[in-house]
């Protein structure tokens, strides 16, 4: 029989019935327990699992590659922020190795741990942290001996309980101020897609802006509040069960750009215009929704400055005992999405 070819590392994980970052951990030679590693040595042996070649061959130059680990690098969002990175390393004579998690927890914990493996200097993880405690224990527990035998770690976005350098984006106060401009507008009456309520953005873009309309004396109904994935496609289907409920809005606010661009052509799909028949706002300002029919309304945030100050901060030491926060905070742009109600 002949072996499999292109056997990957998360084949041996499934074939042991272990996590990706056990896999990685067992076959770097680092701690798991005796069980665990026979079990993951014998399904790789089983397999004919080989590391890639080429990766072992950059191993040697691993001291100057640094590791970035994002949601989804299809995302305009991450590919502006990642740029800011990219910038700052090509500076700095630094290559950036780019690894997309497509919001799986166990996969960003495991890219830690392979990082850990090859020695990177410096790992930055961009996007939302996970409301999940486990995933907190787990991380931690892959970054603190990375973080004690020297290595850096930045972060954009906010993670909960890792106590970790931080550029935050104010995504609760972004979302307020986007309450408080639709409120002006005339708007009483909102619906909002959110992403899944587990990662922190949520909870703070979707937090902030419930509040600030429940301070103006409007409440949020929680049926109003449809979850989707943070794509096109997940924007796309909740306006769709929003619309299947029959739509009781004037205005549709969308936790993220690319779920507000679903929204879009599901509102043209059912015979709906924007903002004729409802305004749509979103919120990020990735640069294409400026070319939006008609322009998206949305909170603008620096995207590639978010990438540029955290690679920035994971090249500077921190001489400190604290962690070092920098906030970055949105602004509102009013954009033809939305219109003004009369009184």
């Amino acid at each position: 029989m002949q072996p499999r070819t292109h056997v990957t590392l998360e084949d041996v994980a499934r074939a042991a019935d272990v996590s990706l970052a056990t896999a990685s951990r067992a076959l770097n030679g680092m701690r798991v327990t005796p069980q665990l590693r026979d079990r993951v040595l014998a399904a790789a042996a089983q397999l004919a699992y080989t590391p890639n070649a080429h990766a072992r061959a950059l191993a040697g130059a691993s001291h100057r590659t640094v590791g970035v680990i994002c949601h989804d690098v299809t995302d305009p969002y991450f590919a502006a922020v990642a740029g800011g990175v990219m910038r700052v390393a090509g500076a700095n004579d630094l290559l950036v190795m780019l690894a997309s998690t497509f919001r799986d927890p166990e996969r960003e914990i495991a890219y830690v741990s392979m990082l850990r493996a090859e020695r990177a200097p410096a790992i930055l993880l961009i996007g939302s942290g996970f409301e999940d405690a486990r995933w907190e224990r787990a991380m931690e527990a892959e970054l603190k001996p990375y973080l004690d035998g020297g290595g850096r770690v930045a972060v954009v976005s906010r993670h909960r309980s890792l106590k970790l350098d931080s550029v935050l984006p104010e995504n609760r106060a972004g979302a307020a101020a986007m309450a408080r401009a639709l409120l002006e507008l005339g708007h009483r009456r909102f619906a909002v897609l959110s992403g899944p309520r587990a990662l922190t953005t949520v909870t703070d873009r979707l937090g902030g802006f419930r509040d600030e309309l429940a301070a103006a004396g409007v409440t949020l109904d929680p049926a109003a509040v449809v979850e989707g994935p943070f794509t096109r496609d997940g924007g796309y289907q909740a306006m769709t069960e929003l619309l299947a409920r029959g739509l009781d809005a004037t205005c549709v606010f969308a936790l993220t750009d690319v779920m507000a661009i679903g929204a879009y052509a599901a509102l043209r799909d059912h015979g709906l215009s924007v903002p004729g028949d409802v305004s749509v706002a979103g919120f990020d300002d990735i640069p294409i929704v400026r070319d939006l029919t008609p322009p998206l309304t949305t909170v603008a945030l620096p995207l590639q400055q978010l990438g540029e100050k955290a690679m920035e901060m994971a090249l500077t030491e921190n001489t400190g005992r604290r962690r070092r926060i920098l906030r970055m905070a949105g602004e509102v742009v009013v954009r033809a999405s939305t219109a003004k109600l009369g009184a």
